[in-house]
């Protein structure tokens, strides 16, 4: 399944990255524009100087900028999505289609949905179960972009205290009686296992064990990234083994 950028992507190059949202982009038929970064993360060997890029330039009323990037080539033939708010579209689109088989079964998905009684609110609650599901779902999404080598993706980027308090919430759901899951949305063509990045926060690696341990489903979906669109593709493994001392 493809989901096309609308309008299309127009090609350029990246010339820097800095005050977090904000990219330095000279496209292909020369224009020099300062566009929209959609990523709060370090955005770790995605954001080289020099690096292909694709853009969406849309000029709409009282707009800032022009545009925003959306894809970098991190290694000759490897894209990554660095929009990272287009995990929850793109994984909302799959629980439609019934594409993710692990969180199949469900007749509507809530994006958004804060608990009775809780304080956080949760990307998707999957309900009113069919083909055999029981129960409700609770989905958090991530989106992975971090390769570190040899196919190996890792998250987070950076110290998420955000992530953090996403886990141990998930650990309070399960331990409710409810199903929940943390599902790494892999958005990155060169990545084909998942891990927690426990040389960049052992906290959040720890916890995402607890987690496991706890009941909570941990589940790493494959979406390639293309100029034309993200095709969504399939599960990939997750390793949760003990962090080893030469990672951290």
């Amino acid at each position: 399944m493809l989901i096309s950028f609308e309008p299309a992507l127009l090609p350029g190059i990246l010339v820097r990255r800095y005050k977090r949202f904000l990219a330095d982009i000279v496209l292909d038929d020369g224009r020099e524009l300062v566009l929209h970064c959609p990523n709060t993360g370090s955005m770790k060997n995605c954001a080289q100087p020099g690096s292909r890029v694709w853009v969406d330039i849309q000029h709409k009323p009282g707009r800032k900028l022009p545009g925003t990037w959306e894809l970098v080539e991190v290694a000759p033939g490897q894209l990554a999505c660095i929009h990272s708010a287009r995990a929850n579209r793109v994984v909302a689109a799959a629980f439609k289609a019934g594409l993710i088989s692990p969180l199949a079964g469900f007749a509507v998905q809530r994006p958004e949905v804060r608990l009775p009684g809780g304080v956080s609110r949760f990307d998707f609650l999957l309900s009113e179960p069919t083909l055999g599901s029981v129960g409700e779902c609770v989905v958090e999404v991530k989106s992975v972009t971090l390769e570190l080598g040899d196919g190996i993706g890792a998250f987070p980027d950076a110290v998420s205290l955000r992530g953090q308090k996403h886990l141990l919430e998930l650990i309070e759901v399960v331990t409710s009686g409810r199903r929940a899951c943390l599902l790494f949305c892999v958005m990155h063509s060169g990545i084909s296992r998942v891990r927690p990045a426990d040389e960049i926060d052992p906290v959040y690696g720890q916890y995402l064990r607890q987690a496991a341990a706890a009941g909570v489903e941990i589940v790493a979906w494959s979406v390639i990234p293309t100029p034309e669109g993200l095709r969504i593709a399939g599960q990939l493994p997750v390793d949760l083994s003990p962090a080893k001392d030469d990672r951290c």
